[in-house]
Parts: structure tokens; C-alpha cells; sequence
């Protein structure tokens, strides 16, 4: 998709995907997103939530369905009531948590030799205190290992990192299927090596 969307310089660095609540009971679908509510958000959001999948015409597509989507039921919390704190906390969280320095302090960095799950998965609890979700795309045919995909990490309605341990029965979350092109993430297998590569081709 890269070529038919400009896409020129994908980040080498891990972005935002969203913030999801878990149990979204109330979401008001007619709060419509107005970008210009997020405007001094602007130089942060362009860096650290960019939209790598539409044109640059159509940038702002990616955060209007975050906020449509997800950020219409997070506004139940007061910390989170609008869409400039709805997008400046999320922003916020992503320099807490920091993860592109920490997987690199670790030395954990994108390479061509593979790692293990369970390597990646204690770095990352150990460092936060909590396990977070590791969600990989399965491997390509002939191939043996799973990309890493994304990293999800869990918060209580506080903002405090918290396990990200699913209740039974609860871990269908439509999240958790991420269509990104064709292809599926899903919770990366513990016995399949891990590949991490600099950039997703």
C-alpha cells in the first residue's frame, strides 16, 4: 500500500495504534471529530500517531475513527471528556510508557536474527511491572517465525498500568483483530521465534 499512499518514510519507531476501553457501554456516536480541536496536538500526533495506511490528502482519517470508535466511549472518564484530552492523554501515556527506549535500553532492537517470546515477554514485565499484550501476524508461508506487531498495554480507569489478563470469556475483543492490509494480528504464539524487523515491508 505504500506506494499508492505516499507513504514515503514509514517511522522506525513504534506509534500509537489507540486507546481502547474495554467495556464501552455508553459511547455517544454522533460526537463527530473535529481536527481542529487537536490542533497545538498537531507536531506530536503527526510523529507519534501517524496514519501510515491513507494518502497524506486524507491524513486525519485515522484519528477520526479512533475518536468515533473508541475515544466517544473513553469520554465516560472525565480525564479523557474531550477530544483534546481524549488525544493528549493517550499521547501522554505513549511517553510514559516509552517503549521505543526501553526495548532498545533491554537490546531489543529490530534485527534479522529471530528472538524468543518468552525473552521479549520478560523484559517487558519486568521493566513495567505488568504483562502487557504481545500481538504478532502469523508466519509467512514457507517461513518458521511470527513478526511482532503490535504492543498492547493495559491501563485501569485511573491510567495505571495493569495486567493484561482477560477475564474468561472475554478475550474475542474486536480489537484484538487488527485487520492491517490483508493480513491478521493476533497474540503471538510462545513457541514460534519472534522476527522484529526494522521496518514492516
Amino acid at each position: 500500500q505504500m506506494s499508492a499512499n505516499d507513504c514515503q518514510d514509514p517511522p522506525e519507531y513504534w506509534t500509537i495504534h489507540g486507546l481502547w476501553p474495554d467495556k464501552s457501554e455508553e459511547c455517544n456516536r454522533t460526537w463527530h471529530f473535529n481536527v481542529t480541536e487537536i490542533k497545538d496536538l498537531m507536531p506530536d500526533m503527526r510523529r507519534y500517531w501517524p496514519d501510515v495506511l491513507h494518502s497524506s490528502l486524507n491524513r486525519t482519517h485515522f484519528w477520526k475513527h479512533e475518536w468515533e470508535k473508541h475515544g466517544t466511549c473513553a469520554a465516560t472518564l472525565q480525564v479523557l471528556n474531550s477530544q483534546k484530552k481524549y488525544f493528549g492523554k493517550t499521547l501522554e501515556l505513549y511517553q510514559h510508557v516509552d517503549l521505543n527506549s526501553y526495548l532498545l535500553k533491554a537490546g531489543i532492537k529490530p534485527s534479522s536474527t529471530y528472538y524468543q517470546m518468552s525473552a521479549i515477554k520478560e523484559v517487558l514485565t519486568q521493566f513495567y511491572g505488568v504483562t502487557p499484550k504481545i500481538q504478532c501476524l502469523p508466519p509467512e508461508e514457507g517461513e518458521t517465525a511470527q513478526t511482532i506487531g503490535q504492543i498492547e498495554f493495559c491501563f485501569t480507569k485511573e491510567l495505571q498500568l495493569r495486567n493484561c489478563t482477560e477475564p474468561k470469556g472475554e478475550s474475542s475483543r474486536m480489537q484484538t483483530n487488527l485487520q492491517l492490509g490483508t493480513e491478521e494480528l493476533s497474540v503471538c504464539s510462545d513457541t514460534l521465534p519472534i522476527y522484529y524487523p526494522s521496518q514492516v515491508q
